[in-house]
């Protein structure tokens, strides 16, 4: 299995507030969707709460604390147990929040970055990583979007 992270983050590191988006970038919601569509996806369950639902044709994969059931996904109790869900010859995707992101940091094969060229004020901030471990392998900057009126970029890196 590999493991990827994929996040959009503000330029000054917030990844969101109260539980959601601070922007809404449609061409990073179609890159989102063309990147996971067909792969497992595990998140928190702060993450599946702001979503409302499961991702259409993904496997869904919701870490928490709790004895509960979603529909439509299945329930681990820590990123380890998620992981065991997922066949080896996949590649699998971190969405978020950043206490997932940040067990998963260490495990992650590639980091998929939506850079959004703007701070933001937030709550939620994506966790500190060295760059040193990883290379940058792709990068496409947008000045900006359809409806979104700033620069992004986006970016992969594998570590290195």
């Amino acid at each position: 299995m590999s493991l990827s992270i994929i996040v959009a983050v503000a330029e000054n590191g917030t990844i969101g507030d109260q539980n959601s988006l601070l922007w809404h970038i449609k061409e990073d919601m179609q890159f989102f969707r063309r990147t996971t569509t067909g792969h497992p996806v595990i998140m928190g369950r702060k993450t599946y709460d702001s979503m409302g639902r499961a991702l259409p044709n993904r496997t869904n994969i919701v870490v928490s604390r709790q004895e509960i059931a979603l529909e439509g996904c299945q329930v681990a109790h820590s990123l380890e147990e998620a992981l065991t869900l997922v066949s080896a010859e996949e590649e699998c995707f971190i969405i978020g929040g950043a206490q997932i992101y940040e067990q998963a940091l260490p495990l992650a094969d590639r980091i998929y970055l939506t850079v959004v060229e703007r701070p933001y004020e937030g709550d939620t901030r994506f966790p500190e990583w060295d760059r040193t471990a990883w290379r940058l392998v792709a990068c496409e900057r947008h000045e900006q979007g359809e409806s979104y009126p700033y620069p992004f970029r986006f970016e992969r890196y594998e570590r290195a």
